[in-house]
């Protein structure tokens, strides 16, 4: 530790007043919570000449990288807390995380070994409320599992017995002489004592008072403990829950309500007209919806249809060439109504349950107002002219990117003006378009302004880009964000990448899985069919707690513009009129696919979760196989829940294969059997921990398995 760590359970100097707790505080839930003891008084610290403490403490989790920003979680999340310990030679130790909770209210968590020879201790604990925890961890000698597992082995084979029974009858008046154990339990040790050193109790009785389950218990909840070590409190920042969970859908208002005139051109879409597809977002389950920029769109360079340069008197161009004659960022585009009416249809979405997400793009079209305005936020090349954006070899003549080098503090203010201003809108969550094009430490400044004055604020990343930069990006304080997700499709990709933003990234990171975008219509989805859009579906809907899908997936638009993974007749250039009811009455719609997942996902606590996502093994290299699942102690709810999700990701097969489970996860042994329920089909086997299974893709190809009891 950078720090030397403190001898008393003070708190840090911005944290409340450390408060004693309940067993089990309100703000959290634990199978593991303890009496609150004080760490102990001769803590075993650094010498003036070195940095490791007697029982070294090393590689804390939850934590970033680097140390520079704090972890993350969501309230409800299951954060497992996690340490390297040991100490020199045979004698045993224990490991305590002592954790604050926002208002200060202070408990005591036992962990546990992860693995053998690892080193590794581990405890898991449901945060419930928001805000900013601390937490620390404490090592110790424990005496009495030393004694203990001295003394099974020394009176079994008959070595030293005298010596360890008196070793322990000295071990148990100590533990008895405090004050703070409760009296029957300090009775029940001084009893302990006096049969260790009774001469008529023999070596095999003495042998029943080392294995007592009950003293056990009672060394377990308040250990007789030397040569402690402490770490020096560790932040945790907790969000609230949306930061975390989430089903999202992307609509374009524009195209919603969007009519054909009978010159052939289309009537855009209001606010208005939107609010009527509310309902459907709604009865599918979403309860987030993203809208792209809803600004005035730019002339000068407009975009037509499929990113052509030649647009049409009536062509709408891209949302994302923000700014013209009528405003900037502030405003709305005068086709889409009025502030006011964008204020009515956020709160018509919130009266359904909804969420609005509004995109955030710090980019200008060549006709924006910060362009004469504030022409130093722009690159100037040599002959005097502003650079477009690009991405070489594409151009976006419709686009400036803005320099954050000219005049850092002045795009500062702005930036903060306009997410103020929405916020006063009712918007409570921003979707960021291409954050990796600006600097890093803008966003830090940005985020941290905002959710200081405003916790609830939610930024989700769309940070497609190399993952030094996306990771940089969730740890400097985005929510959410988008994951390379939608280009892994194989067995073993799902399998490595899925594991990975379970554990590796997850103190910090956040991911949204979004099955489409209108900028990405991978292969798989335009060559899978109908067997394709479920399982991606299905998949994004059940491994993370938030995902996402973009309107025109539920009727699986998948044909691409040559040459490119965007659909064809791109909706970022032009309007898309579209007929929801009547694919859904022909049978041609996935709307009610998306509202059976999403009706799961609202009723399985475990799918709420992202750290307990266990890939699992099949014989065959097209079925993944994983399970979520959650303990009683442990769930918000109160209650256990476990799902297996097997998935045939070759869209263009049929497969029979064998599936191997780890059944113990969910506290069932192995070879027992057990009861599943299918959530699609509603079939109903008897399964155990190797099962035969059967997967259609042109019929159903996936399993949602719920275990139907026998789970811990």
């Amino acid at each position: 530790m950078a720090t030397p760590a403190r001898t008393k359970t003070s708190a840090p100097a911005s944290a409340p007043a450390k408060k004693a707790p309940a067993l089990e505080p309100a703000e959290l839930r634990s199978g593991s919570a303890l009496p609150l003891r004080p760490a102990p008084a001769a803590a075993a610290q650094p010498g003036p000449d070195t940095v490791i403490s007697r029982i070294p403490l090393r590689f804390p989790r939850p934590s970033v990288p680097g140390g520079e920003f704090a972890p993350k979680a969501y309230a409800g999340e299951i954060v497992p807390f996690t340490i390297t310990a040991f100490r020199e030679g045979h004698d045993r130790i224990g490991v305590h995380v002592r954790l604050w909770s926002p208002d200060g209210t202070e408990s005591l968590h036992r962990l546990s070994p992860l693995n053998d020879g690892t080193d590794r201790w581990t405890t898991s604990i449901t945060l419930l409320a928001q805000g900013n925890w601390h937490f620390r961890f404490e090592g110790f000698a424990d005496d009495y599992a030393t004694w203990r597992h001295a003394a099974e082995l020394k009176i079994a084979a008959g070595v030293d017995p005298a010596v360890m029974r008196e070793l322990g009858a000295l071990l148990f008046d100590r533990a008895a002489a405090e004050k703070s154990r409760p009296i029957a339990e300090r009775r029940k040790l001084t009893g302990a004592s006096t049969a260790l050193r009774d001469p008529a109790v023999d070596d095999a009785g003495a042998l029943e008072v080392v294995r007592d389950p009950a003293v056990a218990a009672s060394f377990a909840a308040r250990p007789v403990a030397s040569l402690a070590s402490i770490t020096t409190e560790l932040p945790l920042l907790v969000e609230r829950t949306r930061a975390g969970v989430g089903a999202w859908y992307e609509f374009f208002p524009r195209s919603e309500g969007a009519k054909r005139l009978r010159d052939g051109t289309i009537k855009s879409g209001t606010f208005r007209t939107a609010t009527a597809r509310l309902a459907d977002v709604a009865a599918m389950g979403f309860d987030v919806l993203y809208l792209p920029p809803i600004h005035p769109i730019g002339r000068v360079n407009r975009k037509g249809p499929n990113n052509t340069l030649d647009a049409g008197p009536s062509d709408p161009g891209s949302p994302w060439a923000i700014g013209a004659a009528e405003g900037g960022h502030d405003a709305v585009h005068p086709d889409l109504g009025t502030l006011a009416d964008f204020r009515a249809f956020v709160r018509a979405a919130n009266a359904l349950g909804i969420e609005i997400a509004l995109d955030l793009a710090l980019q200008a079209a060549p006709d924006h107002p910060w362009v004469t305005e504030h022409p130093e936020w722009f690159t100037t090349l040599p002959d005097g002219s502003i650079a477009f954006a690009e991405n070489p070899p594409k151009k976006y003549q419709d686009i400036y990117p803005i320099n954050f080098d000219n005049d850092p503090e002045g795009i500062r203010a702005e930036a903060l003006r306009v997410v103020r201003h929405w916020i006063a809108q009712g918007v409570r969550i921003f979707r960021v378009d291409n954050p990796h094009t600006k600097p890093l430490q803008f966003w830090e400044w940005l985020i941290k302004t905002v959710t200081t004055e405003h916790p609830d604020i939610v930024f989700l990343a769309e940070a497609f880009t190399r993952p030094a930069a996306l990771q940089g990006l969730a740890a400097a304080g985005f929510q959410q964000s988008y994951t390379y997700f939608t280009w892994r499709n194989t067995k073993a990709e799902l399998e490595e990448f899925l594991t990975s933003l379970a554990d590796e990234t997850a103190d910090f990171l956040r991911p949204n899985l979004f099955v489409n975008t209108p900028d990405i219509l991978t292969e798989y989805l335009q060559f899978g069919g109908r067997p394709a859009y479920k399982t991606r579906a299905a998949i994004a809907a059940t491994a993370a707690p938030s995902y996402g899908v973009y309107a025109g997936y539920e009727l699986f638009e998948n044909v691409a513009r040559p040459g490119s993974e965007e659909n064809i007749d791109n909706e970022k250039y032009e309007y898309k009129v579209r007929d929801w009811a009547a694919a859904e009455a022909a049978g041609d719609s996935l709307a009610p696919y998306l509202r059976t997942l999403n009706t799961i996902r609202r009723a399985h606590p475990a799918l709420s979760q992202l750290r307990n996502f266990v890939a699992h093994w099949s014989d065959d290299d097209a079925i993944l196989v994983y399970s979520k699942h959650v303990d009683a102690a442990l769930s918000p709810t109160g209650k256990a829940d476990t799902l297996i999700i097997v998935v045939n990701v070759d869209p263009h097969s049929v497969r029979e294969t064998m599936v191997h489970l780890d059944t113990t996860i969910w506290g069932v042994p192995r070879g027992e059997t057990f009861e599943v329920e299918d959530l699609i089909t509603g079939a109903r086997w008897t399964w155990a921990d190797h099962n035969y299974v059967r997967l259609d893709a042109f019929d159903e190809p996936v399993h949602i398995l719920h275990v139907k009891g026998g789970t811990a």
